[in-house]
């Protein structure tokens, strides 16, 4: 059975027409079948404070009809299949139905963050940041000063939300005075889809949608410090406790499971948002980002989906890649 995706009255959404996503029992992502069209469209541009020039990507809402059909067994609740270079869609469902997004609010923290701090800037740990719930680095040591760069991998690799909460507090003074940032920043951006009440994404009310998510990846990836960060599998990081350095390990699937190319860029898990992932990839001059919330499989369905990107649309030849666990 075909569905039909429309996007209607969105700002800057031209139209997202007749994307067919076909359940159909017994197909997994690997026996998913893609008919390439010809055609697409590319996405309007609406340009933020600090965004890149002409010929680079620009703040985007991402509107287009789907370039090829995929099949999933247990499809996820909202997707997107994006080039990253030049803002083209090349698939999608649901894309502009706000959902909770967990830690992907982490992208958010990570761009305001580098548009404004200096890599070697000193961070302080505080009671508040070090007490934080759910996932974290674990080992900052409260009452002294760490490198803001260390804590920028353990805000995007082991998702740290204490990591979230010592940076909102260097950047803005305080964590509501940075969510504030935040929230303004997604209004200056166009993401009407888009809300926070905190920067690391614990709460179900830290709100946005595939669409907004997918200009969030293209500004995230324009900045040279997030994308060494997010394309990192691990890293090794001063921090003053005993030792002298920290293991940070990234939790995102294409990364830990050897997809080629992968570059980054986020995960996010929470009981209401599901399994959700901002991946990217690049194969030659390609470059390719998928958006998956509540997904049964991130890893598998990202790798489905930038597959049958760069073959279908871009006549890419296949690359020999590790297999993603099932589950994974």
């Amino acid at each position: 059975m075909f569905g039909v995706v429309l996007v209607l009255g969105v700002p800057l959404v031209v139209a997202l027409l007749a994307t067919r996503i076909v359940h159909q029992a017994g197909h997994g992502p690997g026996s998913a079948s893609v008919t390439a069209r010809d055609g697409g469209h590319h996405l309007g541009s609406a340009r933020g404070r600090n965004a890149p020039g002409a010929g680079s990507a620009a703040t985007t809402r991402p509107a287009s009809t789907a370039l090829f059909s995929l099949q999933f067994q247990h499809p996820p609740r909202a997707a997107l299949l994006f080039d990253l270079n030049t803002g083209r869609v090349l698939w999608a469902l649901n894309p502009t139905e706000r959902r909770p997004i967990a830690s992907l609010t982490k992208m958010m923290t990570a761009l305001l963050v580098v548009r404004s701090q200096h890599a070697d800037a000193h961070v302080h740990i505080s009671h508040r940041a070090v007490n934080t719930a759910g996932s974290k680095v674990g080992v900052l040591p409260v009452g002294k000063y760490a490198r803001l760069e260390t804590l920028l991998y353990g805000l995007m690799l082991p998702s740290g939300n204490d990591a979230a909460v010592a940076l909102s507090e260097r950047v803005a003074g305080s964590v509501p005075r940075f969510v504030a940032r935040m929230n303004d920043e997604a209004r200056h951006l166009g993401l009407s889809c888009t809300h926070y009440v905190s920067p690391y994404g614990l709460e179900d009310a830290n709100r946005s949608c595939a669409a907004d998510l997918a200009t969030l990846a293209r500004l995230d990836l324009d900045q040279p410090r997030i994308a060494r960060v997010a394309g990192s599998a691990s890293s090794v990081q001063p921090l003053p406790i005993k030792g002298g350095k920290v293991w940070l390990y990234n939790n995102n699937p294409l990364l830990r499971y050897h997809y080629p190319g992968a570059i980054g860029l986020k995960t996010g898990e929470t009981e209401a948002a599901g399994r959700c992932l901002v991946g990217a990839a690049r194969r030659g001059n390609v470059r390719l980002g998928v958006v998956l919330l509540d997904s049964p499989e991130l890893g598998r369905q990202a790798e489905a989906l930038l597959d049958r990107g760069f073959s279908a649309v871009y006549h890419l030849p296949p690359v020999d890649a590790p297999v993603v666990p099932k589950g994974m």
